[in-house]
């Protein structure tokens, strides 16, 4: 399966504290309630070692030095695989493989796919000139975004405006079938 072919992505990126892991929550409850199948991957982008659940086997395979990793049970795989540094492209290689309809991507601002852009504070909107491809910008009360842009804004505190526009427009651009 070539990357990106037959699952659709979406980028929702902002800075610290945005509530992009909300919106992840949001849109992964909505996809899957419509029956479609959800894959997440999250930019860990303060940098050290994510914090994962691990078995105490697991972890001992990885700490003798196993690159791969992986435990079964009740029906969920927990896989751990260890490389110099991945890039978005490196794990939408993998995801490539999973029966997955729609893929959400949290961070990753310099990737190219379709974009939602959270704005929590005024200075936000810097991010704006920094990111491509665009699909829509959800602010804060705080935050005043400028209407002259011609990017699609909902107020973070009206979700049921954003969800419709989000899966009208995700439709009609073939980002879910």
């Amino acid at each position: 399966m070539a990357l990106g072919q037959y699952q659709k992505i979406l980028q929702i990126v902002g800075y610290q504290n945005s509530g992009k892991t909300t919106l992840m929550e949001q849109l992964i409850a909505h996809a899957t309630a419509q029956g479609l199948r959800v894959g997440a991957i999250k930019h860990h982008g303060h940098g050290g070692i994510p914090m994962i659940e691990t078995t105490k086997d697991s972890l001992r395979h990885e700490q003798a030095g196993a690159s791969v990793t992986a435990v079964e049970g009740d029906g969920t795989l927990r896989l751990s695989i260890h490389q110099n540094s991945w890039q978005l492209a490196d794990i939408l290689a993998i995801y490539a493989n999973l029966p997955m309809d729609l893929i959400l991507v949290e961070g990753y601002k310099k990737e190219p796919y379709p974009k939602v852009v959270l704005l929590r504070a005024a200075q936000d909107q810097a991010l704006l000139q920094q990111v491509s491809n665009i699909l829509c910008v959800l602010y804060w009360q705080d935050c005043i975004v400028d209407k002259s842009l011609a990017i699609p804004a909902f107020s973070i505190d009206d979700p049921a405006r954003y969800m419709e526009f989000l899966w009208t427009e995700m439709r009609g651009n073939d980002c879910l079938t």
